[in-house]
């Protein structure tokens, strides 16, 4: 059986997109994935050029171009992007038959095999996802004052999401009465929307493992007592997550992942030159 993965984008991201993917094909050589991409506005041309890496993974690709009347009563100004409401609502989205999914930002690279994200046992919850708390639990301890909550601030990242449930659970309505109430407070909006909403039902997964914070390299080694060096986080890290800026693509980035990031890119354009056309 295939792993579905789902990512929400518009052109902007296809390049990062496709070396997430190439990231994903080098470390999941035994795996087969279907690819759900949905978007509302992605030109023919970048899709078709995303179909031929995927074909040559031996991958499926979905191409789920919304209508632009979907999300008429939806504020889809700058700080409430339509793929906001893409990632939350893709139960709504994603054919029936899809019962899960894994989310990934495209800003990502995968570097070990994500078999045993994809086999999680959720416990009757929802949606698993990881924590970005740095050394202490400050920042979710702010985020429980800020957004009235009880639990611990999840990043909306690298989600395994249980479709049923969310097809049960998740609706526009709801999304769209937390941006009426509180709108002003919310400084992450499609992150707080789903904190605020779904905390509750969300379980908690290894940042280290599943989302780790490039930005926090040195968070991570101090809070492990200097066990989670480079050479652990190559050998058990799965997901890197270049949150924040500069993005790894930039010529202004050199984070100690950058070059990792670097050598994926040059992976892709091999392909592309030597065998996508």
């Amino acid at each position: 059986m295939p792993i579905d993965v789902l990512v929400t984008l518009n052109e902007n991201y296809m390049e990062p997109l496709k070396v997430m993917l190439t990231s994903l094909h080098h470390n999941n050589l035994e795996e087969n994935f279907r690819i759900w991409v949905i978007h509302e506005s992605i030109g023919p041309k970048k899709m078709s050029d995303l179909k031929k890496l995927t074909d040559y993974f031996g991958w499926e690709l979905h191409n789920e171009q919304i209508t632009k009347n979907w999300l008429d009563k939806a504020p889809t100004i700058k700080r409430y992007p339509k793929e906001m409401y893409f990632r939350l609502l893709c139960g709504e989205i994603l054919p029936q038959d899809v019962k899960k999914v894994i989310y990934l930002d495209p800003d990502i690279l995968v570097i070990n095999p994500i078999n045993d994200l994809w086999e999680v046992d959720l416990e009757g919850n929802m949606i698993a996802a990881a924590t970005h708390t740095g050394i202490t639990n400050l920042t979710s301890e702010i985020n429980k004052i800020r957004l009235g909550t009880d639990h611990e601030y999840f990043n909306s990242g690298v989600m395994l999401l249980d479709l049923e449930k969310t097809r049960a659970n998740v609706n526009l309505e709801d999304i769209l009465g937390v941006i009426e109430k509180h709108g002003a407070e919310l400084l992450l909006p499609d992150q707080d929307v789903l904190n605020f909403l779904y905390g509750k039902h969300i379980k908690e997964v290894p940042e280290e493992i599943w989302n780790y914070d490039t930005r926090k390299a040195v968070s991570y080694y101090a809070r492990s007592l200097s066990k989670h060096d480079l050479q652990w986080v190559i050998s058990n890290t799965v997901i890197l997550h270049f949150c924040g800026q500069p993005k790894p693509w930039n010529p202004n980035s050199d984070s100690r992942f950058t070059a990792l990031y670097l050598h994926y890119m040059q992976l892709l354009t091999r392909l592309e030159k030597n065998f996508l056309g």
